[in-house]
């Protein structure tokens, strides 16, 4: 494990901030996507690029009978994103399947690791988009005319990169391979930190979406301008940001506008436009609902909905199998999307195992998992896939 992350963690880093800029299709990603196959050759792993640029990395043949059980996660990031966030679970991946050899185990069931393609939505906006493709929840044609800050296409980025995005939507073969997917990942919070616990299973996740705010003005001079005459939109984004916080706060949610452009975004010009994305979630749909409806009424503009997830809950029977597996561990909600999440609500059986983060502090550079924690996960990992694919010595 020590050496796939000594070889991973340059990729991307940022040496000014230490955060990573790993977003999809970029030449960062490309290389981890390169990682990805290297360590999956290593292995003697069959290596499958799906039609949406998942990659999956088979023990076994996953078309020759019973349908296999497929662990994983992403290696893209957020603008200055930590180490853990995504790697942490493709890494652990590759060392479960070690572990298991090691142990001399072989899977009766296909045994998987998938990279999933752009889960973070970075640089096109839309989260968990090659799991959305994979199980047609994001639609092929929205997804192609997707554009990056730079004015690229989602499609134009693909081809680059060598893919076809001709290919792109639903796709029921490689659904067909993946019988069961036990995702890894960094806890986003401190909730194992409390409980004094290395490893945790997820109980479910948060129904969450994002939305985009066009706020538009008029462009004129800073100085000359009286304040009477002057049409600003970001007094209409302050009132947003505020809603934003206070609304959540009303109805035991949480809300950000992190992302804003500003146009011309000139020191001496008032706005002529500014967009804003706002992120909401919650416990309850019908909270996080209210608290965008508050800050459209707050900002004067309706919120355009990008993306939506609803409410997730991971099947008790398999969660309580995992939690069984690891003696008890503690099973904990999040209010972070994953790409279990998106093939949970697709309809395949899915887990997620956490990793305790003793900052608590995730999507910066100081997100953190302790070694001895990291190899805890891994072995709970590698038990859950002996019991889940039947692993015989």
């Amino acid at each position: 494990m020590d050496g796939m992350w000594a070889d991973l963690l340059p990729v991307g880093r940022d040496d000014t901030t230490g955060g990573y800029r790993r977003h999809a299709w970029t030449p960062a990603d490309l290389t981890c996507r390169e990682w990805f196959a290297a360590e999956a050759a290593r292995r003697g792993l069959d290596l499958v690029v799906d039609r949406n640029g998942n990659q999956w990395a088979w023990w076994g043949d996953p078309d020759a009978g019973e349908a296999g059980v497929v662990t994983g996660s992403h290696l893209d990031s957020v603008p200055d994103g930590g180490a853990y966030d995504g790697p942490l679970g493709v890494v652990s991946a590759f060392a479960a399947v070690d572990r298991l050899r090691e142990l001399g185990q072989v899977p009766r069931k296909p045994l998987g690791v998938a990279n999933f393609t752009d889960e973070e939505g970075a640089r096109f906006g839309i989260a968990c988009a090659g799991s959305r493709l994979l199980t047609g929840a994001l639609d092929p044609d929205r997804a192609r005319a997707l554009v990056d800050a730079e004015g690229s296409t989602l499609a134009e980025a693909m081809r680059s990169a060598g893919l076809d995005p001709g290919g792109l939507g639903r796709d029921d073969e490689t659904l067909r391979r993946v019988g069961t997917f036990v995702e890894l990942h960094v806890e986003q919070g401190r909730a194992l930190v409390d409980a004094g616990a290395a490893v945790g299973v997820a109980a479910g996740i948060w129904p969450h979406g994002r939305w985009r705010l066009d706020l538009d003005g008029e462009a004129n001079h800073a100085g000359t301008t009286r304040l009477a005459d002057r049409d600003d939109p970001m007094l209409r984004l302050a009132a947003a940001v505020l809603a934003a916080r206070a609304a959540a706060a009303d109805r035991d949610a949480v809300a950000t506008i992190g992302r804003v452009d500003v146009r011309p975004n000139g020191t001496n010009a008032i706005p002529s436009r500014v967009r804003a994305w706002l992120d909401a979630r919650g416990a309850d749909e019908a909270d996080v609902r209210a608290v965008v409806a508050a800050v459209g009424a707050a900002a004067g503009a309706g919120p355009v909905e990008e993306s939506w997830t609803p409410e997730v809950l991971f099947a008790s029977d398999l969660r309580e199998r995992l939690a069984g597996d690891l003696g008890g561990a503690p099973v904990l909600p999040t209010a972070a999307g994953h790409d279990a999440g998106i093939l949970a609500g697709a309809g395949v059986e899915a887990a997620m195992l956490f990793v305790r983060n003793p900052t608590g502090v995730s999507h910066s550079p100081a997100e953190h998992a302790d070694e001895a924690d990291c190899h805890a996960g891994v072995e709970a990992l590698a038990t859950v896939l002996a019991d889940l694919t039947g692993a015989r010595g």
